[in-house]
């Protein structure tokens, strides 16, 4: 502060005295030689306006790569947000194909169906190690009722087994409790498919003589008139004849996957309310 009393004036004449030199320069005319006023000055100042003309560039060239830094940074912003759409649009797009593609292969079921049949989404489902049910967006109002057979796109899925207004159970054909009359495809023998529970199934009731083999398909027997005669059921992955005893043990993996099932059908017939 005391050195601006002191030196205030003199900083402040000398601050003018260059500013007015810096006018008179820039309104020089280009074409006309310096006489020997402007040469002293010239002289006298040039050890500070070079400086400053360096300082000033400086400056000037940190400014232009700070606004240069902004402009970048805006453009990546709106680069993702881009990006981010298009990879939005690419996912629904993929989503749509997958589910045109499943509800194709429901319609190639559908064409096979000779009953009336109803379309509905998965909109649950119960995996536990008690019960393997899952839950449907459709029920009572349309038409639904306990007992009516549940396909998917490769075969039998289940049944169903409780109705709402607006939504139905569906036991699978996994599930302990279930029970559907089946046919070995190749050799005709006969059985009975239980839930084993973990996916799997059982083909039970089927004595030892019966001609049974890994790979034999398994298919509705239509005994009982729920499940249509053909229909796929699984694959016998084992078969284990013990040494005693009348019948032997099948093991059949279903054609359906519930776990991944999105969509299925109900065939509209039989049943009870």
């Amino acid at each position: 502060m005391e050195y601006f009393k002191k030196y205030g004036l003199i900083v402040l004449a000398g601050g003018g005295v260059l500013l007015a030199l810096i006018f008179y320069s820039l309104n020089v005319p280009r074409n006309r030689e310096a006489n020997a006023i402007e040469r002293g000055v010239m002289t006298v100042f040039s050890p500070i306006l070079v400086p400053a003309a360096r300082v000033s560039g400086f400056f000037e060239d940190v400014w232009d790569g700070y606004i240069s830094l902004v402009h970048v940074q805006q453009e990546n912003l709106r680069l993702r947000k881009e990006i981010r759409e298009l990879n939005e649009r690419v996912y629904a797009g993929n989503e749509t194909l997958l589910a045109n593609q499943r509800l194709s292969r429901l319609l190639d079921m559908k064409a096979t169906i000779k009953a009336p049949t109803l379309a509905a989404s998965v909109v649950g489902e119960d995996m536990s190690s008690w019960f393997s049910t899952m839950l449907i967006d459709r029920g009572s109002s349309s038409g639904i009722r306990v007992g009516m057979a549940v396909v998917g796109a490769d075969g039998i899925v289940g049944q169903i087994v409780k109705v709402a207004p607006e939504t139905a159970r569906v036991l699978l054909l996994t599930d302990h409790a279930s029970g559907i009359a089946a046919t070995i495809q190749r050799s005709r023998a006969r059985g009975v498919v239980k839930g084993k529970g973990d996916g799997l199934c059982t083909l039970e009731f089927t004595t030892r003589e019966e001609d049974v083999k890994v790979g034999d398909q398994v298919v509705a027997s239509g005994i009982g008139g729920v499940f249509m005669k053909g229909m796929p059921i699984g694959e016998v992955t084992m078969v284990k004849k013990g040494e005693y005893g009348v019948f032997q043990t099948v093991t059949i993996r279903p054609v359906v996957n519930s776990a991944h099932l999105e969509e299925v059908m109900v065939v509209l017939r039989g049943g009870y309310e």
